[in-house]
């Protein structure tokens, strides 16, 4: 929770302070439901300034087709219970599906959520003012957020190519600190760092291109040393686990050239090129790394010029199973069934305290049975703890305030602590968005500060109904397990480790590794949801142990692969791995 990765205060700085704005926005304009606000800037607050300018032109653009979509669904639904129920039954099955079989995955379930909650709110206006309150409503819970990432956003979060530096900076100075000394906590987070991989850096590096701020030849180098980074710290990682019983004499010249580097990308400065430290003839085994380190910032000739760079195929908005693989539909009708229920007690009850059942059940589906039960301890927990500092808050806190100030100062913090845990390990991060809902669900009420306990206690019980029928949903029909798809994981990590294995120069060798990386980091994640599992859903648990160390062997050929003099060793270790999968 502690650990500082790169960037990680920053954002969560920029996230709390957006999320406190698009408070301070809606006491101004009195937004009714002022949490759905909040919780939509944080759940989509980004990192850098481009991609943050982006998402909010992209809700902005989007609020009027959405505007035009709910005002269709009001007209149809309109005194007609019926189709009411009809509407929001067919709207959840559509966001479900979309949120599990479309790259519109990360926001399709906040719009299920906006558009399901507007036309359930039909009923809690007057009728005369229905149509002009609900589409004035839908349009400020996305129009806000997205003005104040857009405004807000430009003005305070970091250029992309800043994160990219940053980042590069961070798995440099940590290869630096394993070479020369380094207890297991350091591992821990560098493994951490290194099972990141590079895709995040890759994806900065698309966005600074857009700012047409910085050269294409300065990008290319980015790219060549986000990649060379990474290679170094898996090399650094494995001389670390080699020698942290009889530790040989440090490589007193690389670590100062790893640090200098370090330093340099933390200044902001993309060097031309990097010394290749002289090793005396005692550390052969660290010649690999000075041979990367040469090579930090010199990409390859075709990556110099934008006019040569090969796109890749562009694939479609549907993934290429949407309509064939059966689990996309059972996502969508479990998902579905999650949102009635919570509508059916939540009319049946009469009770509208406890509408944010229906808004937990678009935020919490998850799609195997390992991942909600691994993720249900931290959304209760989170919710507890949010519910409990906004009570908090309510009997001690807030009473004592005199002005709108003093509350956002209050919403600033809290968000901020949501926020620093959103922004850490994804072991972690779910909670600090649960901490975040609840808080916020729990203190704004209508556009101002709440002081009735009633809400508070009406809107917690509905987070943890919501929490219990979607789990109950999920977990008792078509339950599906996160052990299938770890075979299919292994796969993946032989075949990218192939190409590594095939690849021709230094560069692609490095590109290659941070691959195989990241398919070890997806499937670790994936076996360590299949261990939380009950027994019957796991048939062969000696498979899955087995299964664990053969990532960790693709771990150690990927590293040893870079380092030629150990290659032969490498190969003859990947021929053993695929016979296993063969």
């Amino acid at each position: 929770m502690c650990n500082p990765s790169p960037g990680r205060q920053g954002h969560a700085l920029g996230m709390a302070a957006g999320c406190t704005v698009t408070v301070l926005v809606g006491e101004i304009w009195q937004v009714p439901d002022l949490a759905v606000p909040a919780l939509v800037t944080m759940a989509l607050w980004q990192k850098d300034r481009v991609t943050n300018a982006l998402a909010g032109i992209a809700i902005n653009i989007l609020i009027v087709l959405l505007l035009a979509f709910v005002y269709l669904w009001i007209r149809l639904t309109l005194d007609n219970p019926m189709a009411l129920t009809a509407a929001i039954a067919g709207l959840s099955f559509c966001f479900f599906f979309l949120g599990s079989a479309s790259k519109l995955k990360p926001v399709a379930y906040m719009l299920g959520l906006i558009v399901v909650y507007g036309l359930i709110a039909i009923d809690q206006v007057p009728v005369g003012e229905i149509i002009t309150r609900a589409v004035l409503y839908v349009d400020l819970f996305l129009a806000v957020p997205g003005v104040v990432m857009l405004v807000i956003g430009l003005l305070i979060c970091p250029s992309p190519r800043t994160i990219v530096m940053q980042g590069i900076a961070a798995r440099l100075r940590m290869s630096a600190t394993l070479l020369s000394s380094a207890d297991k906590v350091t591992h821990e987070r560098a493994t951490d760092l290194l099972r990141e991989g590079a895709a995040g850096l890759v994806k900065s590096l698309k966005m600074a291109r857009l700012e047409k701020m910085w050269s294409s030849n300065e990008l290319a180098r980015l790219e060549q040393a986000a990649n060379a980074s990474e290679g170094l710290l898996s090399l650094a990682l494995v001389k670390w686990q080699s020698e942290k019983d009889a530790r040989h004499e440090p490589p007193v010249l690389l670590i100062d050239a790893l640090n200098a580097s370090a330093t340099r990308f933390e200044k902001g400065v993309c060097p031309e090129s990097a010394a290749n430290p002289l090793l005396n003839d005692r550390q052969p085994e660290y010649r690999a790394m000075a041979d990367i380190l040469e090579i930090l910032t010199v990409p390859p000739p075709e990556k110099t010029s934008e006019k040569t760079d090969k796109k890749a195929p562009k694939s479609g908005f549907f993934s290429a199973d949407a309509f064939t693989n059966p689990d996309h539909t059972r996502f969508a009708v479990k998902g579905t069934a999650a949102v009635m229920l919570s509508y059916f007690i939540f009319s049946i009850l009469d009770w509208p305290g406890i509408h944010t059942c229906i808004i937990t059940c678009f935020i919490v589906a998850q799609p195997t049975m390992g991942e909600m039960i691994s993720k249900l301890t931290l959304r209760i927990v989170g919710a507890l703890i949010g519910g409990a500092i906004g009570i908090g808050a309510i009997v001690f806190v807030i009473p004592h305030f005199n002005d709108i100030t003093s509350f956002l100062c209050l919403v600033f913090v809290v968000s901020l602590l949501a926020a620093w845990v959103k922004t850490g390990d994804e072991r972690i991060a779910y909670a600090g968005f649960q901490i975040g809902i609840a808080f916020y669900l729990t203190d704004l009420k209508g556009y101002g500060p709440t002081s009735d306990m009633a809400t508070a206690r009406d809107r917690i019980l509905g987070i943890m109904l919501g929490n219990f029928v979607t789990y109950a949903m999920f977990t008792s029909f078509w339950p599906s397990s996160a052990f299938n798809g770890i075979d299919a994981r292994l796969k993946t990590i032989v075949q990218r480790l192939g190409k590594q294995r095939d690849a021709v120069t230094s560069s692609d060798r490095l590109a290659c590794a941070v691959s195989v990386q990241e398919a070890i980091s997806l499937a670790e994640r994936q076996s360590e949801y299949a261990f939380v599992e009950p027994d019957h859903m796991r048939a062969d648990m000696d498979h899955l142990e087995q299964l664990d160390g053969l990532f960790h062997e693709a771990e150690i050929v990927s590293t040893t692969l870079l380092d030629p003099a150990a290659r032969p060793h490498a190969e003859t270790r990947l021929a053993h791995l695929e016979s296993v999968l063969s």
